[in-house]
């Protein structure tokens, strides 16, 4: 973004700078979020049975919650919590640890079989349970040519899977990059890998593939008395990645000449980034911000608002609390550069102002967001 005036003799141009810049195809999961289902959920177990595309590859009791039902134990209020879907009103349940290696899973199709030698990249969502007694770090994605039977062989009917006695076909485990442990019991945290497909991937499933003395659990507090962890997912995708862009760009000085930023007019930020769940600004962010100052410095009749955004990931209150804090770092930046505090204001949205929709993960990036008008000063 250049930031020029009428008045100003010279025009001042600013890097840009494009960082790993994927886009992604259509994703090629059947029923992602669970909206398609056959029956409102009425008891506890019964994901396999009520939800389109999608089984289960042992006999575990997969729960399926929808705010559909009414049944205290079956609703976004439920037996082990309380949790909106992510998107739309559905979402699956499942236990990944328990103290006698009982384990739950669930299993999805793809619409087509990947394609050998291409980029793929899976995402999908987990919230704690409120009574969950641990956090987790191992879930895992056991990518199959085949779909899993449950008791098959001597493969265990309901306790952890091991996927060589799960299957004689092809198969593959994968795991979220991120050494962290999913403890949020209020958001939805993000797991996603990329992996490279071999051309036979046709199913996938998503639990715990290791038995307690190899899991690497955390303690979390909790009301319950008993000792396990169980998670929420929503919101699956396994989509082809197309691109890959690595590069800077300088914007050229001609196609600049008689761009001004106008009154009360909002502009989004380019390169204004943070981290997940986090309000501290990256040093990307900076010569983007230290370009709108010195706009700032030479228009002193101007003054500025910051408007922060945010997806609907996670709670209204968090998303609320986030995007104000992120609008106000911009704010202190600003004013730490030297622009008056009386010039500057700042706002937090939420998600409640979207420029997209959050169905997918390029809405949501789009309603990741930091804006700004400018204004005459008063």
């Amino acid at each position: 973004m250049c930031f020029v005036d009428k008045n100003m003799k010279q025009i001042t141009t600013l890097l840009f700078l494009i960082a790993s810049s994927i886009l992604l195809g259509q994703n090629l999961i059947i029923n992602p979020s669970f909206e398609t289902y056959n029956e409102c959920p009425w008891r506890i177990g019964a994901f396999s049975s009520s939800v389109s595309e999608w089984s289960i590859p042992n006999m575990g009791s997969t729960d399926f919650f929808s705010a559909c039902s009414e049944n205290e134990n079956t609703g976004i209020k439920n037996y082990n919590g309380y949790q909106k879907a992510k998107s739309g009103s559905s979402y699956s349940g499942i236990y990944v640890y328990t103290d006698k290696n009982y384990r739950e899973y669930i299993q999805g199709k793809l619409s087509k079989v990947l394609e050998k030698g291409k980029k793929y990249k899976m995402t999908f969502y987990l919230s704690l349970a409120d009574k969950s007694s641990y956090a987790l770090k191992d879930i895992q994605v056991l990518i199959t040519e085949e779909q899993l039977k449950p008791c098959y062989k001597n493969n265990s009917c309901e306790k952890t899977i091991k996927p060589s006695k799960a299957t004689k076909k092809q198969y593959k485990v994968y795991s979220n990059r991120d050494d962290i442990y999913f403890s949020d019991k209020r958001s939805w945290m993000k797991y996603s890998f990329e992996f490279t497909a071999e051309g036979y991937e046709n199913y996938f499933s998503i639990g715990n593939f290791y038995r307690n003395p190899k899991t690497k659990k955390h303690k979390v507090l909790s009301t319950s008395p008993l000792f396990f962890s169980y998670y929420y997912i929503d919101d699956v995708s396994i989509e082809a990645i197309e691109k890959e862009v690595y590069e800077n760009v300088d914007t050229p000085k001609n196609e600049n000449k008689d761009k001004v930023l106008k009154v009360n007019k909002i502009y989004k930020f380019n390169n204004v980034l943070f981290n997940f769940d986090k309000a501290d600004l990256l040093k990307v962010s900076l010569n983007e911000l230290d370009e709108l100052y010195l706009y700032l410095n030479e228009n002193s009749a101007l003054s500025i608002e910051i408007y922060g955004h945010t997806d609907n990931v996670g709670t209204n209150e968090r998303n609320k609390e986030l995007s104000e804090q992120r609008a106000k770092a911009v704010a202190d930046y600003l004013i730490s550069l030297g622009l008056n505090t009386t010039r500057i204001k700042s706002f937090g949205f939420g998600s409640s102002k979207p420029v997209a929709e959050n169905k997918t993960e390029k809405g949501r990036q789009l309603n990741r967001r930091v804006e700004f008008k400018i204004l005459k000063y008063q």
